[in-house]
């Protein structure tokens, strides 16, 4: 008995594949899904062709679409993390307190765009902040924010 792949099979794997990089957030899945989308039309066009060189042309679809993705495309777009920026342009950044600092533990605020590279930090702040308040970035010391709390609209 003899393994027969029809364009269908890839179709649905493909997209089997696009769909699960909306819950493994890597931005690579895509990529193959996509190759194994092209596979389907492929063998939609030559029903004949082999198994071996449906799983080449797959491997060679993902790899190019890889390829151009990460040396071509990504470097095009803006970086919105403001990593390895400098310390000025991050103040006044504007954050949610996750966790309130205790008398000797330090705050949480969570960033809608990362800060440095995280989206969350520890912090200190002189004023009283409940869990959901706003803060901003006043200062930094050394791994943690100062931050003051931002006057509610």
């Amino acid at each position: 008995m003899a393994l027969t792949i029809l364009y269908w099979h890839w179709l649905v794997f493909g997209m089997v594949l696009i769909i699960a990089e909306m819950f493994i957030p890597s931005f690579t899945i895509f990529w193959f899904g996509l190759g194994g989308l092209i596979v389907g039309g492929v063998l939609w066009l030559i029903p004949e062709l082999s198994l071996s060189w449906q799983l080449f042309l797959w491997a060679v679809a993902s790899s190019l679409f890889t390829l151009l993705w990460f040396k071509f495309f990504k470097p095009l777009m803006p970086d919105r993390t403001k990593a390895g920026i400098s310390r000025e342009a991050i103040l006044g950044e504007t954050g949610q307190v996750v966790k309130v600092p205790m008398e000797k533990n330090e705050g949480i605020v969570r960033f809608t765009t990362p800060v440095l590279g995280s989206d969350e930090w520890p912090f200190i702040c002189e004023e009283k902040v409940n869990p959901g308040d706003r803060v901003f970035i006043k200062d930094i010391s050394g791994n943690t924010l100062i931050v003051g709390k931002r006057a509610a609209n």
